[in-house]
C-alpha cells in the first residue's frame, strides 16, 4: 500500500511542478529577475520525477501516467489562465499566451519523459552488461565441460583399454592352464597305462 501510494504520488509532484511554471514571468531568460534558475530548477526536478516514475511503474505504464499528468495539468492551465487572466496579465493576445503556457507545460512534462529515457537506457545498458557477463561465464563454463567430457571420455577409453587387456591376459592364462592340466592328465594316463603293462608282464 505505501509503496502504490509513493509511485502515484510522484506523478502527482511531477504534475504540481508542471503546474507551478505558470506563475513564472513569461521572460524566462531574465536572469535579473532569476526566472531562468527557477525554470532550470522545475526542470531539474521534472527529470527526476520522470526517473522514479519510470523506475517504480515502468516505460509503458510510467509513460501513459505522464502523457496523461502533462495533458492534465495543460487543460487545468488553460481554464485557469482564461478565468484569472487578470492574474496573468494575459488582458491582450489571450490565444498567444494561452499556447504560451501549454508549451510551458509541455516542455516541463517533455522533461519528465527524458528522465524516463534515460533511466531507461541506462536500465537496459546494465541489463545488456549483466547478460553479456552471463553468456561469457556460460560461454568458459561450456569450454570447462568440454574439457571435462573429453577428460573423461580418454579416461573412460583408458579404462576400456585396461579392462580388454586385462580379459586378453586371464583369458590367455586360462588357455595355457588348460593345455598344461591336459598335457599332465595324459602324461598321468600315459604312465598308468605303462604301470599296467609292466604289472601284466610281471604276473
Amino acid at each position: 500500500m505505501k509503496k502504490n501510494f509513493a509511485d502515484y504520488s510522484v506523478p502527482f509532484l511531477l504534475g504540481l511542478l508542471i503546474f507551478a511554471s505558470n506563475f513564472l514571468n513569461t521572460s524566462l531568460f531574465n536572469f535579473g529577475d532569476r526566472n531562468f534558475a527557477v525554470w532550470f530548477v522545475l526542470s531539474v526536478l521534472c527529470f527526476a520525477c520522470g526517473w522514479y516514475i519510470n523506475k517504480s511503474l515502468g516505460w509503458q505504464l510510467g509513460g501513459k501516467v505522464v502523457f496523461a499528468v502533462i495533458v492534465a495539468v495543460t487543460l487545468i492551465s488553460i481554464v485557469i489562465i482564461i478565468f484569472f487572466n487578470e492574474y496573468f496579465g494575459t488582458f491582450e493576445l489571450l490565444t498567444e499566451n494561452l499556447i504560451l503556457f501549454s508549451l510551458r507545460n509541455i516542455i516541463l512534462g517533455a522533461m519528465g519523459i527524458f528522465g524516463m529515457s534515460i533511466q531507461e537506457v541506462l536500465s537496459r545498458e546494465s541489463e545488456a552488461l549483466i547478460l553479456r557477463e552471463k553468456v561469457k561465464i556460460l560461454e568458459e563454463t561450456a569450454v570447462d565441460s568440454k574439457k571435462e567430457s573429453a577428460l573423461s571420455l580418454k579416461e573412460a577409453s583408458l579404462k576400456a583399454e585396461k579392462i580388454i587387456n586385462d580379459a586378453e591376459a586371464n583369458a590367455k592364462n586360462t588357455f595355457l592352464k588348460k593345455e598344461r592340466i591336459e598335457q599332465e592328465l595324459k602324461e598321468f594316463i600315459q604312465t598308468e597305462r605303462e604301470l599296467i603293462k609292466r604289472y601284466e608282464e610281471i604276473k
